[in-house]
C-alpha cells in the first residue's frame, strides 16, 4: 500500500516537472526530452519481434541460425558467379555475396560491443568471428577472383555501365589485399605478413594507454600527491592538461612519454611488415598501397598538399604561440619558454579568458530535445527529410533508452531508419560512433533495401528535474555523428559495396565536418538553442560567444594535426627509415611544428591512430579541407538554402563510394581539387574567423 502511494506520488511530481519542459516543444523534442523507459524482450514469446526486428533474432541463438544461413548463401553466390550459365551481372552477384556476409558481421559487430548481456555478446562474437573466417577464406579462393577479374579485363555477358566496373574493380582490390593475385610463395608470405600484423597492431594500440611507473622520490615532494600510487612507486596514466602547475603538466608529459624499448619494437617491426607486404604486392611503399582508390590517389600528392599547408600556416601558428606564450609569462611571472605541456592548458584558458564559455551557462540551452529538433529543421530546409520518432517492440533493441526514428522525405517516402543510442550505460564503449547495421541497395524486384544504422553518443541520463542538457562539445559531436548518419540515409546506391559511408576515407569524413560547421553557424544556432524552462531564445552575445570561441588558436592546432599527418606518411615510405621511429620524428618536428622536440619523450609510441589510419592520417585535414570548400562556395551565404543542399545531395551524398572520389569531387567543385584550392581554402577559414574574434573582442 505505501509503495504504491509512493509511486503515485513519485509519477505526479515527475510528470508535474516534466511538463515545464514539454510545453511548446514538437513531438520529437518531447520526445528526447523524455527518457525512453521500455520492456525488454529476450525471449521467445510471440511479442518479441527479435533485435532491429529481425524475427531469428529473438534470443542469442538466433546468432548461431542466421551465421549459418550466411554460411549457406554464400555457397550458392560463390557457385552462381563461378558458373557458365550465369544470367545476371557479375558485380551484382558479388554486391549480394558482399550484403550476406556484411549483414552478419556488421550486426555482430555491433552488439559484440553495446549490448549489456554477456551471452549476447559471446554469441555476437562467435558469429562475427565465422564470417571473418569465411571472408578471409572467400579472399583467397582464386576461382571466385579469377571470374571477376576475366569480367573486369574482357567485360562481362550483360552490358555494363561505369558504376558497375568502378564497383567491380573496388571487389578485386580487396581480393588484391590478400595477395591473390601473385604466385604461391609470394601469396602465402602476404598471407602470414597480414596475420603478424594484425598481431602487432593489437599489442601496439593496448601498450599505448598504459600508465608508466615511477619511483615516487623521483618527483618533488609538493606534487607527489597529485598522482595515484601504488607502493613506492607513483603512476601516471595521463597528462594533466587541465593542471594550473605548470610543474605537474611538464612532469606528466615527460614520465607519460617516456621511451619505452617494446612499444619501439612493435611499431617498427609493423611499420617493416607493412613495407614488406607492400613490396610483395607490387607497391613502391605502403602509403602507395593505402591511398589506392583515394581522393588524393599518391604520397606524392598527400606531401605536397601537408608542404603548401605548412607554408601557409607557419606565420599563422607562431601569431597563436606568440599570444599563449605571453599568457605563460603573465602567469608565472617567469620567461620559460612555451612546451607542448602547455598548449591544452592556454588553448582552454584562453577561451575561458576571451570569451567566458561556461557549459553550465549554455548546457540548459541546449536540451536534447531542442537539438534534436534543430537537427530537424536544417534537414528539412536542406533535404526535405523529417527526422520521425517511431514505437520500438518488445525485443527490437539491445537497452532500454533507445530512440527509434524513420528517415522520411516529404516526396519519396521512408529513406531508412537511425537507432539512437545515446545514453551512457555499464560497460557502454565511451566514445561517439557511427555504426552500418544494413546498408542501402537496389534488389532485384526494383525496390530498395533500406539502410539501418546505430548512432551511440555517451550523454548524460535526464533528471527530474530537468531533460538532457548537452555542452556546447556535445552538440558538435551529435551534429558531426548525425553527418554521418545523413550520408548512410541519402547515399541511394545500387550496390552495398558502396553505401553511404563505405567510400575513400579521406572523403568519408566530409558530411560529418561539414555538419560542424552549420552546429558554429549563428543562424543555425539561433533556429533551435532555447531555454528548456522558459523557452527564451540563446541570447545573441552568447551566441557570437560561442562560435567565436571554437576558433582560438586554430591555425597551431591545424598545424600539431599536419604534423601528426607528415610523421604519418614518413613512417609509411620507403625503408628503412633514415633513423630510429623517433628519430624520424624528431626531423619531421623541426619542419613542420612550431614548437621544439622533447628530449627523451616518444609520443609516438602512444600514436594508436597508426594502426587504424596507416598512411591515412591526412585524411582529417582532407576532409577539413573539403567541408571549408563546401561551406564557403555553397552554404556560407545561406546555411539554409534548398538548392544547394538537394545538388550536395545528389552530386555528394547519393554516390557514397559508387564514383571514383577524386572525378567526385572535382565534378561538385566545379574544379580539381588542388593542393593551393585546399589550402587555400583552409587559410580562408582562418582568417576568416580570426576576424571574426577581433571584432567581437573589440565590443567586449
Amino acid at each position: 500500500m505505501q509503495r504504491t502511494i509512493l509511486k503515485q506520488f513519485l509519477n505526479y511530481n515527475l510528470n508535474r516537472s516534466t511538463n515545464l519542459y514539454f510545453g511548446t516543444w514538437s513531438s520529437l523534442a518531447a520526445a528526447f526530452n523524455s527518457r525512453p523507459d521500455r520492456k525488454l524482450n529476450f525471449s521467445l514469446k510471440k511479442e518479441n519481434a527479435g533485435l532491429f526486428d529481425i524475427p531469428e533474432l529473438q534470443s542469442c541463438e538466433g546468432f548461431y541460425y542466421i551465421k549459418e544461413q550466411c554460411i549457406l548463401h554464400a555457397d550458392k553466390l560463390i557457385d552462381e558467379a563461378t558458373s557458365e550459365n550465369r544470367t545476371r551481372k557479375m558485380v551484382e552477384v558479388f554486391d549480394e555475396l558482399s550484403d550476406s556476409l556484411c549483414k552478419v558481421a556488421d550486426l555482430a559487430e555491433f552488439i559484440r560491443v553495446a549490448h549489456p548481456s554477456a551471452i549476447y555478446m559471446q554469441a555476437a562474437e562467435i558469429a562475427l568471428a565465422t564470417v571473418s573466417s569465411l571472408v578471409e577464406k572467400l579472399n583467397t579462393n582464386s576461382e571466385l577472383y579469377y571470374s571477376l577479374l576475366n569480367v573486369i579485363n574482357n567485360g562481362d555477358k550483360i552490358p555494363t555501365d561505369e558504376v558497375d566496373n568502378h564497383v567491380a574493380k573496388l571487389f578485386s582490390f580487396d581480393f588484391e589485399q590478400s595477395g591473390i593475385h601473385l604466385p604461391d610463395v609470394e601469396r602465402h608470405k602476404v598471407v602470414n605478413l597480414n596475420d603478424s600484423l594484425l598481431r602487432l597492431g593489437q599489442y601496439f594500440v593496448a601498450g599505448s594507454t598504459n600508465p608508466r611507473h615511477v619511483r615516487k622520490d623521483a618527483l618533488p615532494e609538493s606534487v607527489r600527491h597529485i598522482f595515484s600510487m601504488e607502493g613506492d612507486d607513483i603512476v601516471v596514466d595521463g597528462l594533466c592538461v587541465d593542471s594550473a602547475n605548470s610543474k605537474v603538466r611538464e612532469l606528466a608529459y615527460r614520465i607519460y612519454f617516456q621511451p619505452n624499448d617494446h612499444q619501439d619494437y612493435l611499431l617498427t617491426e609493423m611499420l617493416k611488415a607493412r613495407y614488406e607486404l607492400a613490396q610483395t604486392c607490387g607497391f613502391p611503399t605502403y602509403a602507395h598501397r593505402a591511398l589506392k582508390e583515394s581522393a588524393i590517389e599518391t604520397p606524392e600528392m598527400v606531401m605536397e598538399f601537408l608542404d603548401c599547408l605548412s607554408d601557409g600556416l607557419k606565420e599563422r601558428a607562431r601569431n597563436d604561440f606568440y599570444i599563449m606564450s605571453e599568457m605563460k609569462r603573465n602567469e608565472y611571472l617567469s620567461n620559460s619558454p612555451l612546451a607542448p605541456w602547455d598548449i591544452p592548458y592556454f588553448r582552454k584558458k584562453a577561451r575561458k579568458q576571451m570569451f567566458n564559455v561556461q557549459n553550465s551557462e549554455y548546457s540548459p540551452y541546449f536540451s536534447l530535445g531542442a537539438c534534436m529538433e534543430g537537427l530537424d529543421n536544417l534537414l528539412h530546409c536542406l533535404y526535405g527529410i523529417n527526422l520521425v520518432i517511431k514505437e520500438i517492440v518488445a525485443g527490437e533493441c539491445w537497452a532500454q533508452d533507445i530512440y527509434k526514428l524513420a528517415v522520411m522525405h516529404e516526396t519519396e517516402g521512408l529513406l531508412g531508419y537511425i537507432y539512437c543510442d545515446f545514453y551512457e550505460r555499464t560497460r557502454k564503449p565511451n566514445q561517439d560512433c557511427h555504426f552500418t547495421i544494413q546498408g542501402g541497395r537496389m534488389l532485384s524486384d526494383g525496390s530498395y533495401q533500406l539502410p539501418i544504422v546505430v548512432l551511440m553518443l555517451n550523454l548524460p541520463l535526464p533528471r527530474w528535474s530537468s531533460p538532457t542538457l548537452l555542452s556546447p562539445t556535445m552538440v558538435d559531436n551529435l551534429l558531426h555523428e548525425m553527418g554521418h548518419a545523413m550520408h548512410s540515409m541519402l547515399a541511394r546506391t545500387c550496390y552495398q559495396h558502396v553505401t553511404g559511408t563505405r567510400c575513400s576515407t579521406d572523403i568519408a569524413e566530409v558530411p560529418s565536418v561539414l555538419m560542424e560547421y552549420f552546429a558554429s553557424d549563428i543562424r543555425i544556432l539561433k533556429s533551435f538553442a532555447r531555454h528548456f524552462q522558459t523557452k527564451e531564445p540563446m541570447p545573441d552575445d552568447m551566441l557570437q560567444h560561442l562560435c567565436a570561441s571554437k576558433y582560438v588558436f586554430t591555425a597551431s592546432e591545424i598545424e600539431h594535426q599536419l604534423f601528426y599527418s607528415a610523421l604519418d606518411q614518413l613512417y609509411h615510405a620507403r625503408h628503412p627509415l633514415n633513423g630510429s621511429t623517433t628519430n624520424v620524428l624528431v626531423e619531421a618536428q623541426a619542419k613542420y611544428y612550431s614548437l621544439p622536440y622533447v628530449n627523451n619523450t616518444a609520443w609516438q609510441l602512444r600514436f594508436s591512430h597508426l594502426v587504424g589510419y596507416g598512411a591515412k592520417y591526412y585524411s582529417y585535414l582532407m576532409s577539413r579541407a573539403l567541408a571549408s570548400c563546401i561551406w564557403q562556395n555553397y552554404f556560407k551565404q545561406d546555411p539554409l538554402n534548398r538548392i544547394q543542399g538537394e545538388r550536395y545531395r545528389r552530386e555528394c551524398l547519393a554516390h557514397g563510394g559508387g564514383k571514383p572520389p577524386r572525378q567526385l569531387v572535382a565534378d561538385f567543385l566545379r574544379k580539381q581539387p588542388t593542393s593551393d584550392v585546399l589550402v587555400d581554402s583552409l587559410l580562408k577559414d582562418i582568417d576568416d574567423k580570426q576576424k571574426q574574434i577581433v571584432e567581437i573582442q573589440r565590443k567586449c
